[in-house]
């Protein structure tokens, strides 16, 4: 949970900026700032104002509050969470998941962002699990 409200910290450089949400099954850093602003923005507005947003303030303030915090808040720091961690496990795992394709149908091509690219443009011809693999990464 610690790592819930540490993500929360970096959703607070956001909220005066930033609106929408996210559409694929797991997000970007980027697209989890925007829509932990969007439903955390008041939250940490009401609950933390006045804080720095350094040194984990605004996610140490939002764990001291967690009875206070709105439940729209708290489910979507759960799902962000839990859809950022699928994406850097996807980006960890990816080359074992793809190795067997990668020898197939990209033998020789050298450099992760080239064999990305070969798995891509042959992404009719590889597995289903590297596919969901590389867009669980957000790849693509």
């Amino acid at each position: 949970m610690r790592g819930v409200w540490r993500l929360t910290g970096a959703a607070a450089i956001a909220i005066i900026a930033w609106t929408g949400a996210a559409k694929a099954d797991t997000i970007s850093y980027a697209d989890a700032i925007t829509v932990l602003a969007k439903d955390c923005g008041a939250d940490i507005k009401r609950l933390c104002k006045g804080l720095n947003l350094g040194n984990n303030r605004i996610a140490d303030c939002l764990a001291q509050n967690a009875g206070k915090v709105s439940p729209t808040c708290t489910s979507t720091l759960a799902s962000v969470a839990a859809s950022i961690q699928k994406r850097e496990q996807a980006q960890t795992a990816y080359s074992k998941v793809c190795a067997t394709d990668m020898a197939r149908r990209c033998n020789g091509v050298v450099g992760d962002g080239y064999i990305l690219a070969c798995l891509a443009k042959k992404q009719k011809t590889i597995s289903a699990r590297c596919n969901q693999a590389i867009s669980d990464a957000g790849w693509r």
